[in-house]
């Protein structure tokens, strides 16, 4: 039974998800247009096993869905509007990064 996530936990499958390297390529790649899992790992250069356990995360998540295709599956983002998340993320960090406001920053290594 699909039960709806309150705004928390929401925000928490996001934060997980981009708490990885791998899977933050995956989103961004997915991004762009949904694929098979041989493409992507080629696309990453990472193993098909690593590939799969991150997609798996990413399922459980509910960030990204399988679609059957024949005898394969593809996979793309769960709903069009990560793609616009990912790119308001990106774009919001970048300024930040650029600010530095924080005097301490490389002293403390935040910011």
């Amino acid at each position: 039974m699909l039960t709806l996530a309150s705004e928390v936990e929401v925000l928490s499958r996001f934060g997980r998800a981009l708490a990885d390297p791998i899977r933050c390529r995956l989103l961004l790649a997915l991004r762009g247009a949904p694929a098979h899992p041989s493409d992507l790992a080629d696309r990453l250069g990472i193993s098909r096993t690593r590939l799969s356990n991150h997609l798996a995360c990413l399922r459980d998540c509910g960030l990204v869905v399988a679609v059957p295709v024949g005898r394969r599956t593809r996979y793309e983002l769960a709903d069009p509007r990560l793609g616009h998340a990912l790119d308001d993320l990106r774009t919001a960090v970048v300024a930040v990064e650029a600010d530095r406001t924080c005097p301490d920053a490389d002293e403390q290594g935040c910011c």
